[in-house]
């Protein structure tokens, strides 16, 4: 695809875990995803970029990404890299324990635009204990053991969850922000995609030559100013789409000018037309 950011991977199953160990990482581009994603940090010097914000990850740090939030791995590949991946089905979880809320906490990390978690040192022990339980049932072939793993599973967003609720999940130095001028111009972007964005009218704002500008949005997000708009647009119209807002009319309010536009970019973006999503 001609944009920065892809759409990555895909879960037939109602989860996935992975513990993984290397000393290099799998590094990818700008992504994302269908599925709701925790990355549990073991061991290792990693920055993660989700969205606007850049988090330097701690060990036993824990990210929330949502479905369709748009991330980027940054690793040090000198030292050994351990964590800890959870893919997860929405509906799998929410239909197994309906009145639990436990996807809350992606919810709650969309929400406030805060996609870190910083457990204390007791939240760490249980968080730990269940990481170990999880990683022994994955060889057990004995009576109930599926349903062990997808009880644990359950421990572990509702462990999540708590961390979330506390007072220490999210201490102040956790994120480095984006330089100033970028922040601002991902910040209009986002609340104005009906707009026009044109390079220039970006630039502008911000006190920027045209050309400034564009080196230092590629350098800070990775993505060119076009890439980036047109990722928010289709992002936004998938949003509007599944709420029941009309295909037509969220392909316009989400900047696109020409259906057809809208309906080649839609598919390239996603694997699916408009109306498949629907």
């Amino acid at each position: 695809m001609n944009s920065s950011y892809s759409r990555e991977g895909y879960l037939t199953e109602n989860y996935r875990l992975f513990h993984l160990r290397d000393t290099a990482g799998q590094e990818r581009d700008f992504h994302f995803h269908d599925f709701d994603k925790i990355v549990i940090l073991l061991s290792g010097r990693v920055d993660y970029l989700v969205e606007r914000t850049t988090y330097a990850l701690r060990p036993w740090d824990i990210l929330l990404i949502g479905h369709h939030v748009i991330h980027k791995a940054l690793i040090d590949k000198s030292v050994p890299y351990e964590r800890v991946i959870l893919y997860l089905d929405r509906k799998y979880v929410e239909r197994t324990l309906p009145e639990a809320e436990l996807m809350d906490c992606f919810e709650r990390a969309d929400k406030q635009g805060r996609y870190l978690l910083a457990p204390d040192s007791e939240q760490r022990q249980t968080l730990a204990g269940i990481l170990s339980a999880l990683d022994k049932s994955q060889t057990d072939e004995q009576y109930g053991a599926q349903a062990l793993r997808d009880t644990l599973v359950m421990q572990l967003l509702i462990h999540i969850n708590r961390i979330g609720r506390s007072e220490s999940a999210a201490p102040e130095d956790a994120a480095s922000a984006y330089d100033p001028k970028i922040a601002d111009t991902l910040s209009y972007i986002n609340e104005n995609l009906a707009q026009p964005l044109t390079v220039e009218a970006l630039a502008e704002r911000v006190y920027l030559s045209k050309y400034h500008f564009m080196r230092l949005f590629k350098a800070q997000t990775g993505s060119t100013v076009h890439g980036y708009v047109r990722q928010r647009r289709l992002l936004y119209a998938a949003q509007l789409i599944r709420t029941g807002v009309s295909i037509n009319k969220a392909a316009i309010d989400s900047g696109f000018e020409e259906y057809s536009t809208f309906f080649r970019a839609f598919k390239e973006c996603f694997g699916i037309s408009p109306g498949q999503l629907r």
